[in-house]
Protein backbone atom coordinates (compact mmCIF):
# COMPACT_ATOMS: atom_id res chain seq x y z
CA UNK A 1 0.00 0.00 0.00
CA UNK A 2 1.03 3.62 -1.03
CA UNK A 3 0.40 6.27 1.70
CA UNK A 4 -0.05 9.96 0.32
CA UNK A 5 0.42 12.18 3.14
CA UNK A 6 -1.93 14.89 3.42
CA UNK A 7 -0.86 17.59 5.45
CA UNK A 8 -3.60 19.98 3.57
CA UNK A 9 -1.04 21.18 0.82
CA UNK A 10 -2.25 20.82 -2.37
CA UNK A 11 -4.85 19.16 -4.67
CA UNK A 12 -3.96 15.13 -4.05
CA UNK A 13 -6.84 13.63 -6.02
CA UNK A 14 -4.57 13.95 -9.33
CA UNK A 15 -2.06 11.95 -7.70
CA UNK A 16 -4.19 9.30 -6.29
CA UNK A 17 -5.88 9.19 -10.14
CA UNK A 18 -2.08 9.25 -11.49
CA UNK A 19 -1.40 6.05 -9.23
CA UNK A 20 -4.84 4.50 -9.68
CA UNK A 21 -4.77 4.15 -13.48
CA UNK A 22 -1.33 2.60 -12.80
CA UNK A 23 -2.81 -0.13 -11.02
CA UNK A 24 -1.47 0.52 -7.95
CA UNK A 25 -3.24 1.35 -4.36
CA UNK A 26 -3.01 3.74 -2.17
CA UNK A 27 -4.55 5.90 0.57
CA UNK A 28 -4.35 9.57 1.92
CA UNK A 29 -2.69 9.58 5.21
CA UNK A 30 -5.39 12.36 7.41
CA UNK A 31 -2.92 12.04 10.52
CA UNK A 32 0.36 9.81 11.86
CA UNK A 33 -1.50 7.04 13.29
CA UNK A 34 -3.14 5.89 9.76
CA UNK A 35 1.06 5.45 8.96
CA UNK A 36 1.09 1.98 10.38
CA UNK A 37 1.85 -0.84 7.83
CA UNK A 38 2.39 1.68 5.07
CA UNK A 39 5.09 0.23 2.78
CA UNK A 40 5.97 3.53 1.12
CA UNK A 41 5.25 7.32 1.55
CA UNK A 42 4.74 10.35 -0.93
CA UNK A 43 5.25 13.35 0.16
CA UNK A 44 3.02 15.98 -2.10
CA UNK A 45 2.50 19.29 -2.04
CA UNK A 46 2.15 23.08 -3.12
CA UNK A 47 2.56 26.55 -1.87
CA UNK A 48 5.09 28.39 0.17
CA UNK A 49 7.50 26.37 2.09
CA UNK A 50 7.08 27.50 5.38
CA UNK A 51 3.52 27.31 5.62
CA UNK A 52 3.78 23.40 4.46
CA UNK A 53 6.33 22.75 6.86
CA UNK A 54 3.65 24.12 9.45
CA UNK A 55 1.24 21.99 8.51
CA UNK A 56 3.96 18.87 8.61
CA UNK A 57 4.38 19.56 12.16
CA UNK A 58 0.86 20.77 13.21
CA UNK A 59 -0.89 17.50 11.63
CA UNK A 60 1.93 15.30 13.57
CA UNK A 61 3.24 14.11 10.43
CA UNK A 62 6.79 15.61 11.15
CA UNK A 63 8.76 13.07 13.71
CA UNK A 64 6.77 10.55 11.67
CA UNK A 65 8.52 10.60 8.68
CA UNK A 66 12.18 11.03 10.23
CA UNK A 67 11.28 7.51 11.57
CA UNK A 68 10.40 6.42 8.88
CA UNK A 69 13.54 7.05 6.78
CA UNK A 70 15.60 5.90 9.67
CA UNK A 71 13.93 2.61 9.14
CA UNK A 72 14.85 3.08 5.60
CA UNK A 73 10.89 2.78 4.22
CA UNK A 74 11.03 4.58 0.95
CA UNK A 75 9.78 8.24 0.23
CA UNK A 76 9.23 9.64 -2.81
CA UNK A 77 8.64 14.09 -2.47
CA UNK A 78 7.02 16.03 -4.96
CA UNK A 79 7.50 19.63 -5.44
CA UNK A 80 7.03 21.15 -2.25
CA UNK A 81 7.27 17.56 -0.94
CA UNK A 82 10.83 18.09 -2.15
CA UNK A 83 12.10 21.02 -0.65
CA UNK A 84 10.87 19.90 2.46
CA UNK A 85 13.07 17.45 2.94
CA UNK A 86 16.39 19.91 3.20
CA UNK A 87 17.40 21.59 5.72
CA UNK A 88 15.80 24.84 5.54
CA UNK A 89 13.77 26.90 3.04
CA UNK A 90 13.82 31.06 2.17
CA UNK A 91 10.36 31.59 1.07
CA UNK A 92 9.41 34.49 2.91
CA UNK A 93 11.95 34.03 5.62
CA UNK A 94 13.85 31.30 6.73
CA UNK A 95 12.20 28.00 7.63
CA UNK A 96 13.73 24.62 8.95
CA UNK A 97 12.78 21.74 6.68
CA UNK A 98 13.06 17.99 7.73
CA UNK A 99 16.87 17.52 7.36
CA UNK A 100 17.19 14.78 5.77
CA UNK A 101 18.90 16.27 2.26
CA UNK A 102 21.29 18.47 3.76
CA UNK A 103 21.06 21.94 1.23
CA UNK A 104 18.29 24.99 0.65
CA UNK A 105 16.19 26.34 -0.68
CA UNK A 106 16.27 29.44 -2.42
CA UNK A 107 14.47 31.83 -4.81
CA UNK A 108 15.46 31.58 -8.42
CA UNK A 109 18.28 34.63 -8.84
CA UNK A 110 18.35 35.26 -12.32
CA UNK A 111 15.66 37.77 -14.08
CA UNK A 112 13.51 35.49 -15.79
CA UNK A 113 9.92 35.40 -14.85
CA UNK A 114 9.04 32.89 -11.90
CA UNK A 115 7.50 30.91 -11.01
CA UNK A 116 9.06 28.58 -13.31
CA UNK A 117 6.37 26.94 -14.82
CA UNK A 118 5.85 24.83 -17.97
CA UNK A 119 7.32 21.27 -19.42
CA UNK A 120 11.35 21.50 -19.00
CA UNK A 121 14.30 18.82 -19.55
CA UNK A 122 15.53 17.12 -16.95
CA UNK A 123 19.31 15.52 -17.54
CA UNK A 124 19.12 12.44 -15.69
CA UNK A 125 22.80 11.81 -13.69
CA UNK A 126 22.23 8.59 -12.89
CA UNK A 127 20.01 6.46 -15.22
CA UNK A 128 20.51 3.03 -13.14
CA UNK A 129 18.46 4.57 -10.92
CA UNK A 130 15.38 2.44 -9.58
CA UNK A 131 13.18 5.52 -10.14
CA UNK A 132 14.48 6.29 -13.35
CA UNK A 133 13.91 2.80 -15.18
CA UNK A 134 12.92 3.26 -18.47
CA UNK A 135 12.94 7.45 -18.61
CA UNK A 136 15.10 8.78 -21.58
CA UNK A 137 18.33 10.80 -20.07
CA UNK A 138 17.13 14.23 -21.26
CA UNK A 139 13.28 13.70 -21.60
CA UNK A 140 10.64 16.73 -20.49
CA UNK A 141 8.30 17.26 -16.60
CA UNK A 142 5.87 19.73 -15.95
CA UNK A 143 7.28 22.54 -13.02
CA UNK A 144 5.57 25.00 -11.26
CA UNK A 145 7.75 26.40 -8.79
CA UNK A 146 9.92 29.76 -7.84
CA UNK A 147 12.22 28.51 -5.67
CA UNK A 148 15.17 25.83 -6.05
CA UNK A 149 17.07 23.05 -4.40
CA UNK A 150 20.61 23.27 -3.87
CA UNK A 151 21.55 19.99 -1.88
CA UNK A 152 25.62 20.35 -0.07
CA UNK A 153 26.65 17.16 -1.45
CA UNK A 154 26.13 17.25 -5.13
CA UNK A 155 26.54 13.25 -5.66
CA UNK A 156 22.85 13.36 -4.43
CA UNK A 157 21.67 15.18 -7.33
CA UNK A 158 20.30 12.89 -9.86
CA UNK A 159 18.44 14.62 -12.25
CA UNK A 160 19.26 18.66 -13.25
CA UNK A 161 17.24 21.46 -15.07
CA UNK A 162 18.16 24.42 -16.02
CA UNK A 163 16.20 27.64 -15.91
CA UNK A 164 18.36 30.73 -16.13
CA UNK A 165 20.47 28.85 -13.95
CA UNK A 166 20.76 24.64 -13.27
CA UNK A 167 18.82 23.48 -10.18
CA UNK A 168 18.06 20.12 -8.59
CA UNK A 169 15.24 18.50 -9.92
CA UNK A 170 15.76 15.54 -9.19
CA UNK A 171 17.71 14.75 -5.59
CA UNK A 172 18.29 11.04 -3.57
CA UNK A 173 19.28 9.82 -0.26
CA UNK A 174 19.57 6.48 0.53
CA UNK A 175 15.66 5.09 0.02
CA UNK A 176 14.37 8.36 -0.12
CA UNK A 177 14.17 10.00 -3.28
CA UNK A 178 12.83 13.91 -4.58
CA UNK A 179 11.70 15.45 -7.14
CA UNK A 180 10.43 18.96 -8.10
CA UNK A 181 8.48 18.54 -11.28
CA UNK A 182 4.87 17.15 -11.17
CA UNK A 183 4.84 13.70 -12.05
CA UNK A 184 1.36 13.18 -12.06
CA UNK A 185 1.42 16.16 -14.57
CA UNK A 186 4.27 14.73 -16.92
CA UNK A 187 2.24 12.49 -19.07
CA UNK A 188 3.78 9.27 -19.77
CA UNK A 189 7.58 9.72 -18.28
CA UNK A 190 5.80 10.74 -15.42
CA UNK A 191 3.63 7.91 -15.24
CA UNK A 192 6.53 6.06 -15.98
CA UNK A 193 8.49 7.21 -12.84
CA UNK A 194 5.38 7.06 -10.45
CA UNK A 195 5.03 3.28 -11.44
CA UNK A 196 8.88 3.54 -10.98
CA UNK A 197 8.72 4.29 -7.28
CA UNK A 198 5.90 1.74 -7.03
CA UNK A 199 7.56 -1.33 -8.31
CA UNK A 200 11.25 -1.11 -7.68
CA UNK A 201 12.09 1.90 -5.51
Amino acid sequence: MIGIINYRCGNLQNLQNALDSLGHASVLLNGPGEMEGVQKFILPGVGAFGHAAANLKEFGFWEPLLRAFEAKVPILGICVGLQLLFSKGYEDGEHEGLGLIEGEVVKFSHDLKVPHMGWNRVNFKAPGDPLLQGIGPKNWFYFVHSYACYPKDPTQVIGSAQYGQDFCAVAKRDKLWGVQFHPEKSQEDGLKLLDNFVRFC
